[in-house]
């Protein structure tokens, strides 16, 4: 089910007819539906749609240069080539969208500098060489928000200023979440608005023919449900010392939502930011 999202969709487009390179970067929290609007605004288009894994980085180059070569030798081809550098690679998508339109998303873009640390400036290289001077419209994405801001969209960047538009994803409104649950009573609907907020994912998870304590039961509840485990999830995957939050949090959980309370619960100092 995809809702809304028709502003992005049309900065998207925007972008896409401009006729001139785009080095878009899109960016927000997990689970937001990032990858399924890039999905969406690909779809019909001249298109590489590389989603990064924690692969090696071999692993990464290995899976994109078989993407880049469906692109230049047409699907079905049984064309192996692995690209030798980043460099190269690069270079070929400059070739591929010299003359025709080509997007080219980048997905988990975080995971790729971490198998390859030296790939931001890499880029940044490319992007001045060739890229810039092509018919690309290149899209960064990526759900670490502090090492996008970090590694593309700072000031001390390699990519810094590369960027022709920038948009974080934020998670869906209250009018477009309880299109999820329309069977539910109003009351019942701004209830799961509360508790699953507005990311798709979650909201995916709601089943419409249960109540809304049933959903909670079943989803959030119930050890080993999606959502059972999803705060640590996601707390250990976005912070460097996770455990300090998962003090307060527990403590807040017990009662203890005065600061000096919760100084004592944690042993944390108050002095610290976190």
């Amino acid at each position: 089910m995809f809702v809304n999202r028709l502003s992005e969709l049309d900065l998207l487009e925007k972008r896409f007819v401009s006729g001139k390179a785009e080095f878009f970067v899109l960016y927000g929290r997990r689970r937001v539906g990032k990858t399924e609007l890039l999905a969406r605004f690909c779809e019909g288009k001249r298109a590489v749609f590389f989603v990064s894994d924690l692969g090696s980085e071999i692993s990464l180059r290995t899976t994109l240069s078989s993407a880049i070569n469906a692109i230049i030798f047409g699907p079905g081809q049984m064309v192996d080539a692995v690209y030798s550098s980043w460099e190269a690679l690069f270079q070929a998508l400059g070739q591929a969208a010299q003359k025709e339109r080509l997007v080219v998303v980048l997905d988990e873009f975080p995971y790729m500098l971490t198998a390859h640390p030296p790939l931001a400036s890499i880029l940044q290289k490319s992007w001045d060489q060739t890229l810039k001077n092509s018919q690309i419209m290149l899209i960064l994405c990526g759900s670490y928000i502090g090492m996008m801001e970090e590694t593309v969209l700072g000031y001390q960047a390699p990519l810094y200023g590369r960027r022709t538009a920038q948009y974080l994803l934020e998670p869906l409104q209250f009018k477009d979440a309880r299109l999820f649950y329309p069977c539910f009573p109003n009351e019942d609907q701004i209830r799961a608005y509360a508790v699953y907020g507005g990311t798709p994912a979650y909201l995916h998870t709601i089943d419409p023919n249960k109540t809304l304590n049933e959903n909670i039961q079943d989803n959030i509840l119930t050890r080993g449900s999606y959502l059972y485990d999803e705060v640590r999830f996601i707390l250990q995957q976005e912070l460097r010392e996770p455990r300090n939050y998962f003090a307060i949090l527990q403590a807040i959980a017990a009662g203890k939502t005065r600061l000096n309370e919760i100084k004592q619960a944690t042993g944390l100092d108050g002095a610290t930011a976190y």
